[in-house]
């Protein structure tokens, strides 16, 4: 299997390399040429940030970006999903000033006319959720308009599961599978209970899958209200990471934007704890900026199966050695983010099922 960065070669090349230049004579003017057939030239660009205001760093990440960001919205309306999987766990959730960061720099683009920040939170009623995140105080400044996608439009779409290996329908956002949007991933640097990491991908995925009006986990759920993101799991983590896979295909966000001046560890999306990091990632490349994301947490890319399956399948890049990382250096910023208690079941993904 192919993963994201290639250590093993890395490790050949470097030797080879290394007894080569021992072995063999310098030439004046060859060595430099040698270096450059050999280095991979960069492919995608991401940009890390760090600071004391979340909405600054967000802001800068994005400013490299600003003219062919502007070329590609064009007059498109664009569409801020933030990641509001709960409307009361603050920690897990995007927070307003990575939002405001964002606004801002759509201002100073001149693409602020058409922005609506929409999402389908999972727990709860997602307005509710944004009126406890201090959103909707952006409307203050900002001509932005908010959305429920729980009370728009869906379209039907097929998912895998691994329990009986047939398509089920889900009703899905249909603002988020229309590709004549420009959606922009505002995600937050986070571990995940099911699938190692949650960055900007699964941001946009989970997000889609809709519920009744008056569903709300646990008491004061109106009854027969149902959610439809539980069939999105795929009823396992083979399920799941394919499901995110296939959906990236048609549903990948245009812009990363990934949130990670607090992250969290441990047994998230919304039960692990808090990072003191104060960085933040952009790119238009979704995949390049996850994989930048994964090396910032630490976390060893193998082992995110749906990352893995999008990088095979050319959805972006993730090859480190072909990221360029603007702006501040990377290694500085790595932390070492706790994994789930459930990391090694997660990663049942790796092993090839039991036949018969």
């Amino acid at each position: 299997m192919t993963h994201f960065s290639s250590r093993r070669d890395f490790l050949r090349i470097s030797l080879v390399g290394g007894l080569a230049a021992v072995a063999a004579p310098r030439l004046p003017g060859l060595d430099q040429a040698a270096e450059e057939a050999v280095a991979p030239k960069p492919t995608s660009r991401v940009a890390l940030t760090h600071g004391d205001d979340r909405a600054d760093i967000a802001f800068r990440a994005l400013e490299p970006f600003a003219k062919p960001l502007a070329q590609a919205i064009g007059d498109r309306r664009v569409i801020l999903k933030p990641n509001n999987v709960a409307i009361d766990v603050p920690l897990c959730a995007t927070h307003a000033g990575c939002l405001e960061g964002v606004l801002e720099f759509l201002k100073s683009i001149g693409k602020l006319d058409r922005v609506v920040i929409a999402e389908s939170a999972a727990n709860g009623p997602t307005l509710e959720g944004f009126d406890n995140y201090r959103y909707t105080e952006l409307a203050k400044r900002y001509p932005v308009k908010f959305l429920d996608l729980d009370q728009a439009e869906v379209e039907r779409v097929q998912v895998f599961d691994e329990k009986d290996f047939r398509p089920h329908p889900v009703r899905m956002s249909k603002l988020l599978l229309d590709r004549n949007n420009f959606v922009i991933s505002a995600a937050k640097l986070k571990t995940h209970d099911r699938i190692v990491a949650t960055l900007s991908l699964k941001n946009i995925i989970l997000g889609a899958p809709i519920k009744d009006p008056g569903f709300r986990w646990g008491s004061g759920a109106k009854r027969g209200a149902k959610i439809d993101k539980p069939i999105v799991h795929g009823s396992g983590f083979r399920g799941l990471n394919y499901n995110l896979f296939d959906l990236a295909r048609r549903m990948a966000p245009h812009l990363a934007v990934i949130d990670g001046f607090d992250g969290m560890e441990g047994n998230g999306p919304v039960g692990g704890t808090r990072v003191d990091h104060r960085v933040c990632l952009a790119s238009p490349d979704w995949l390049a900026a996850d994989r930048v994301a994964l090396e910032l947490m630490g976390i060893d890319s193998a082992k995110v199966g749906y990352l893995n399956y999008c990088a095979q399948a050319g959805l972006g890049e993730g090859d480190l050695s072909r990221i360029e990382v603007l702006g501040e250096p990377l290694a500085p910023h790595v932390r070492h983010y706790q994994l789930a208690d459930n990391i090694n079941e997660q990663l049942i993904w790796m092993t090839r099922p039991k036949q018969g």
